[in-house]
Order: structure tokens, then C-alpha cells, then sequence
């Protein structure tokens, strides 16, 4: 019986090793860059001078990108803010969000490298964060969409940029205030259902809205034949979930996140490769690692709703450290996104949601009995 164990380890360590290997050799250049681009680029709330610190920038110096190719079609970018999916085939290149700002210029050069001669034809935004749609102006400039018909001249000059709904109204402004982006860099064709479907580079392509999450615009990017799902910042390898508040995320956005997430991948044999998820930062990941992460969010939600539950202040709730057996590897006293910040978003969500389902408890039992029907 040792054996044949000992053959069923060999046995699967040799069908990841290669990309093990591949992004094990990316992932002190990643993890650095990462680490300095969040603290400068991550929003903490919407500003008038756009999302971010204090309109911070990355010098683009240090922007430094690597492709790791995934599966299929696609591949990953890495080094430009948080992680772009990129798609290559006959159709030309789709990409999954456009990096910062800083790094539009060398992400152009960089896809007419490793991609020469395919034009650009399509950017998906998963939300509406600046290391995720900062290069969208510069990027639609850059390429150019299928058009014919009757659509008239110059229709095809600029790439589309797709996302959902709450992306734009997050990225634009009602009528006399001012953008926190350029009115280019807005997404050009947006949905406000469910999900969007499309079909590139010969492969359906599912953009699926997952409300509530990081944000109240995310979306999932599905390649359905490659087997790959471009997660944005509902999923994160470098830290605890980051939770927008202000951008209208939650806690429970991201459990329900994950478990869909969980429900689109499967795994090979042994739990090892299968579906592919690229991550909005960090490395690539297969069901296994989501199933983890999923697990992770709800027990920490959980101690915290009943917490909350109980009357707990904040400040008990730090004291307490429930995320202790979790801060060793998800944890930061530095940097965007700390164990200090995220305990308290978390906090600050639950109890948000339990006075505003005792509030409808309330109005509710206010209201007069319906009066009864006559006979």
C-alpha cells in the first residue's frame, strides 16, 4: 500500500510540477511589485481627485511585466497593478482589466511583443479600482473593435471596454461634478443583468455580475473552453478579503463570490489543475485554493456576525483577535490592506446590515394590522 501511495504522489506532483515551477519563478518579482503598487494604487474611498492616495501614482520605472501563459487561449500578466487575463487567437487580444495608469505605455509595447500583429480588440473591467482600469483610456486608444455595416465611419477606432453597470456609475459623476476618471477611460458597453455573454477568439465567454463583493460591480470573466475564470478582487492570494465599503462591498458579497466561484471550476484528478482561476492579486490558483480561501471567509464571518450578534464593540472584537489562526498567512501590519483594516470593515459591515435588518423589523411591526375582510 506504501507503494502505490508513494506512486500516486509522484503521480501528481509530476502533473503540476511544470506550472508550479513556472509561477514559483515569478513569485518574489510578483509578490514585491504587488505589495508596493496596493499601497499606492488600492482606493480606500472615491475621491474627487480619483480613487487612490491622494492621487498617487507608481513610478512606471518600476513596473516590471511577465506573461505566464494558463491554458487554451489565455494567459496572465503580472507586474502592472492587479493581474490582467489575457486572451490571444484569431480574432486578435481580449484582455481582462488594463493595469494602472503608470504602466498603459509599457503593457502596449509589451502585448505588441509577446502578441505581434493581433490587434486589440476588447477590455473587460471586474470592477472599477484604478490598478485595474487605469490603463483603459490609453489601451481603447490603442486598439481598435470589428465594425461594418451601417455602423459609419471611424466606428471601429476605439477598443470597447465592457463592464458592469455600477463600474461606470462608480467611474463617472451626475451632471456638474467632477470624474474620478476621464470620460475615455469609461466602460463603453455596459450590462445590468445577471451576466453578459460573448464569443472570442473561438470560445464562449460568460462576464457574470457577483454584487456585493469587493465591490457592487464585480464580475467574474469566464473562459468556458479554455477553462479559465479571471476572479478580480473577490479572490486574492496576498491578504485577507479587501472589502470596498464605500464601493458598496460586503463581507457576505464575497462568500456568495467564492462559493460561485467554486461552483464554475473543476478539478482534474487529485484536486490539482482543472479549472484555472487567475486572481486579482497574487498567483494562479485552481478549485483547491478557493475552496480554502471560501472556507476561511465564512468561519471568520461567522465569529464575527455572532460577535455582533452578542453586542460586541470594535474595539472588543480586536481584542478578542478572531482572525488569529488565519493572521500568519493572510495578515499585514503594513502596506493598503491591513489585519487592522480588514477587521474593522468587516465589523463595520455586519453591524451596518444588523441595524438595518432590526430598522425593517421595526417598521414593520409599526404598521397596523391589515383590517379583516368582511364576510
Amino acid at each position: 500500500m506504501s507503494t502505490k501511495r508513494n506512486h500516486r504522489a509522484l503521480g501528481t506532483a509530476l502533473v503540476v510540477g511544470a506550472a508550479a515551477f513556472a509561477v514559483a519563478s515569478l513569485a518574489p518579482q510578483m509578490q514585491a511589485q504587488q505589495n508596493q503598487q496596493l499601497a499606492l494604487a488600492q482606493p480606500q474611498a472615491p475621491g474627487p481627485q480619483g480613487p487612490g492616495r491622494g492621487g498617487q501614482q507608481p513610478n512606471a520605472a518600476n513596473i516590471d511585466l511577465h506573461i505566464l501563459p494558463v491554458q487554451g487561449n489565455v494567459s496572465m500578466i503580472v507586474g502592472d497593478g492587479g493581474n490582467i487575463t489575457m486572451s490571444v487567437g484569431d480574432d486578435g487580444i481580449l484582455l481582462v482589466d488594463s493595469g494602472l495608469d503608470a504602466g498603459a505605455d509599457k503593457l502596449i509595447a509589451f502585448l505588441r511583443e509577446v502578441a505581434p500583429g493581433k490587434p486589440l480588440r476588447a477590455i473587460i473591467n471586474t470592477h472599477y479600482h484604478p490598478d485595474h482600469v487605469g490603463g483603459n483610456a490609453k489601451l481603447s486608444a490603442a486598439g481598435g473593435r470589428i465594425a461594418g455595416g451601417n455602423e459609419g465611419a471611424g466606428a471601429g477606432a476605439m477598443t470597447p471596454i465592457i463592464a458592469h453597470e455600477e463600474v461606470l456609475n462608480r467611474m463617472s459623476a451626475p451632471s456638474g461634478q467632477q470624474s474620478p476618471y476621464p470620460e475615455n477611460a469609461w466602460p463603453s458597453d455596459t450590462y445590468f443583468v445577471a451576466k453578459k455573454e460573448m464569443f472570442f477568439n473561438n470560445e464562449p465567454i460568460i462576464i457574470e455580475h457577483e454584487p456585493a463583493a469587493h465591490t457592487d460591480g464585480d464580475s467574474f470573466v469566464w473562459f468556458r473552453k479554455s477553462d479559465v475564470v479571471s476572479a478580480g478582487d473577490i479572490f486574492v492570494t496576498t491578504s485577507f478579503p479587501i472589502i470596498d465599503i464605500n464601493g458598496g462591498g460586503g463581507i457576505n458579497g464575497i462568500v456568495d463570490g467564492l462559493n460561485r466561484l467554486i461552483d464554475i471550476t473543476v478539478p482534474r484528478e487529485k484536486q490539482e489543475a482543472g479549472t484555472y482561476v487567475i486572481t486579482g492579486h497574487g498567483r494562479l490558483t485552481d478549485e483547491a485554493d478557493v475552496v480554502e480561501y471560501r472556507d476561511m471567509t465564512t468561519i471568520i464571518r461567522d465569529r464575527f456576525a455572532d460577535a455582533v450578534k452578542k453586542g460586541r464593540t470594535l474595539q472588543q472584537v480586536k481584542d478578542a483577535n478572531l482572525v488569529l489562526d488565519y493572521e500568519g498567512r493572510y495578515g499585514s501590519t503594513n502596506g493598503f490592506w491591513t489585519t487592522d483594516a480588514f477587521v474593522t470593515a468587516v465589523y463595520n459591515d455586519l453591524t451596518a446590515r444588523k441595524a438595518a435588518a432590526e430598522k425593517k423589523a421595526a417598521d414593520a411591526a409599526k404598521k397596523p394590522a391589515p383590517a379583516p375582510k368582511k364576510k
